[in-house]
């Protein structure tokens, strides 16, 4: 198999790995997938949770461990950031809506990154940060 397409929005907060680890936070209290009771931390120690990660995961933030720095290349499973650049490429104000994103998704002129890994960006309304947008491939 090659790895699934996903996107969510979560809770914007100017510090982008406080904001990711809330929205990590909110996916798992609505969906534990069956490994209740425990924090991602505990997570990522479990054998199991990484096994059903890289065999299938999440199609979520849950399928991520931490937000790496918009220039670092590496493999997952992390959460990249976009580049001013390569935000101004689908949203020219370098401020994107969510309807933007959306399209540049659903275009094709916003791609996935590589199996395993995420991207996000601030996503803003009314000139103002409003949410961030993830999205990613499992690593299955």
């Amino acid at each position: 198999m090659g790895g699934s397409f996903w996107w969510q929005t979560g809770p914007y907060q100017p510090d982008l790995g406080a904001a990711f680890r809330q929205a990590q936070e909110q996916e798992l209290a609505k969906d534990d997938h069956g490994f209740p009771g425990r924090t991602m931390d505990e997570l990522w120690e479990d054998e199991g949770w990484q096994e059903y990660i890289f065999t299938g995961g999440t199609g979520t933030v849950l399928d991520l461990v931490d937000v790496v720095a918009p220039t670092d290349a590496g493999a997952g499973p992390f959460v990249r950031p976009l580049t001013d650049r390569e935000v101004r490429a689908w949203a020219p104000t370098g401020q994107p809506t969510y309807a933007q994103w959306a399209d540049a998704l659903d275009t094709e002129t916003l791609h996935f990154p590589a199996r395993g890994c995420g991207n996000c960006t601030v996503l803003y309304r009314g000139g103002q940060p409003a949410q961030i947008g993830y999205w990613g491939v499992t690593a299955d």
